[in-house]
């Protein structure tokens, strides 16, 4: 019987600047009794690892450029708020109906740059971290060094989609799996070949996490095993869409 086992980390706690994940996963696995294995994978909530790496600003100490304060005319919103948004982008992709779509310094096409004001404080956002895959990593080998085994590593954000209401999770960065998986060659039990079978494994274990993290859960660490994923040297980038392979990326 195929088991699969989800399993949020409770008491992680409060994280603030320079403290260190790997640690705060190690000492959670203490107290509940978990004892982690090496195909075990553990996926961590982007905003605690933002927390740690010093990535959350105060949006009284931002001074909007001209442009971004015209934007915020046009979208009612705080301008200080639009002057984060443009200084984390490589460029606007889309503007409307309160939301700024970009395509941020990482590669993401998201809304907003992924600038976030829940779960952070009165009057503080919160940043993507500056490169997830090596936050990623270096969670990874914090967890080798204080228990002995090398977990996989998934750093998780919310995203909308263009063509389905709500948000779901996905890889930001990943360390220790390959995130894609691909079926192309290979035949179907009917003896199809399959041609464009190509897996997000990375995304489909960050969304299976969120499931136990909720949005008010306070759970941002969440432990996935019996998962067929395997180890590699993946990363969150490789699940970009590179830009000539993309027919949307100009709209």
């Amino acid at each position: 019987m195929k088991r699969l086992e989800i399993m949020g980390l409770d008491g992680i706690g409060e994280v603030e600047r320079g403290n260190s994940i790997g640690r705060l996963i190690h000492d959670s696995c203490l107290r509940l009794g978990i004892d982690l294995a090496a195909g075990d994978i553990v996926v961590i909530a982007q905003k605690v690892v933002s927390k740690a790496e010093g990535q959350v600003v105060r949006l009284e100490d931002i001074h909007p450029s001209p442009r971004a304060e015209e934007l915020s005319r046009e979208l009612a919103k705080d301008p200080r708020l639009v002057e984060l948004i443009l200084s984390e982008s490589r460029r606007v992709v889309k503007t409307g109906r309160g939301t700024i779509i970009v395509e941020t310094h990482h590669g993401f096409i998201c809304a907003n740059a992924g600038v976030d004001l829940s779960n952070v404080g009165v009057g503080l956002v919160a940043l993507l971290p500056r490169d997830p895959d090596r936050s990623a990593a270096r969670v990874r080998e914090e967890i080798r060094v204080l228990c002995g085994v090398a977990p996989g590593v998934v750093i998780s954000d919310s995203f909308g989609r263009p063509w389905r209401l709500g948000t779901t999770d996905v890889a930001l960065g990943v360390a220790g799996i390959e995130p894609l998986k691909d079926y192309r060659g290979e035949t179907d039990p009917y003896g199809y070949e399959l041609r464009a079978s190509l897996t997000a494994l990375g995304d489909e274990v960050a969304s299976a996490a969120s499931l136990a993290m909720g949005k008010k859960n306070q759970i941002p660490v969440v432990l996935i095993r019996g998962c067929d994923v395997g180890q590699g040297s993946g990363s969150g980038q490789g699940l970009l869409r590179p830009k000539a392979h993309d027919l949307f990326r100009g709209l």
